[in-house]
């Protein structure tokens, strides 16, 4: 236990979890896309599409999205900024199962219409999980450094991506690793204690059988 489980985050209420958690939420998503946002679906599900209203859930998650850190008091109008900056915002109910209570789905559409999908949840005290990446599952929190492959299922890919890490001088603090099905698509999800370069990122992306390269730098 640490000082925020105690006295909780710095934020604009109301909830911890069904405010700054969104907003964080909003923020993972928004950098995971990694340029300009043109066109966001927000779905939600349990007691975020149910109490999400009154603890202004919605705001929060589209004020993530423009960049806002949970503190920022121009969450409250998340919606008009949006706006003005000719984002499109949708809203709708998921239907999931076994999720937890305090979750999101959005779809992201960039300016150069790169695309995302990502599920996550607000699992107390502004803490969030991202659940899923593009359909596949993921678990990590977005406190770290977080590099994000999408591979086809063949020998070497993994060893590929922790040479090069080894070679910028990046620690791995967790690596997860998860398949649709033997030899068809994977998905690497590492978590580092160091930021990734730049010049590392776009060699990956050009290793054949790499299919997509996300990276979050961190909260």
């Amino acid at each position: 236990m640490d000082l925020f489980d105690i006295i909780g985050p710095i934020m604009v209420g109301p909830s911890s979890s069904h405010t700054a958690g969104a907003v964080r939420i909003g923020y993972v998503a928004g950098k995971l896309l990694d340029e300009p946002i043109k066109k966001a679906e927000i779905l939600l599900y349990g007691s975020f599409l149910a109490t999400g209203d009154g603890h202004g859930t919605r705001k929060a998650i589209v004020a993530g999205l423009l960049g806002m850190a949970p503190n920022d008091y121009r969450i409250a109008d998340s919606f008009s900024i949006a706006k003005q900056q000719g984002m499109e915002i949708s809203f709708g109910s998921a239907k999931l199962e076994n999720a937890h209570p305090n979750t999101a789905v959005i779809r992201l559409r960039g300016a150069d219409d790169k695309t995302l999908e990502i599920q996550a949840s607000s699992i107390g005290g502004s803490r969030i999980n991202i659940d899923k990446i593009d359909g596949i599952d993921t678990n990590f929190s977005g406190d770290h450094p977080t590099l994000i492959v999408h591979n086809l299922d063949q020998p070497g890919h993994v060893s590929e991506v922790t040479s090069m890490l080894a070679h910028k001088g990046v620690n791995i603090a967790t690596m997860q690793l998860y398949r649709s099905a033997k030899g068809q698509k994977a998905v690497m999800v590492i978590e580092c204690d160091q930021p990734i370069p730049q010049d590392g990122l776009s060699w990956l992306e050009h290793v054949e059988g790499v299919l997509k390269v996300t990276y979050f730098s961190g909260i």
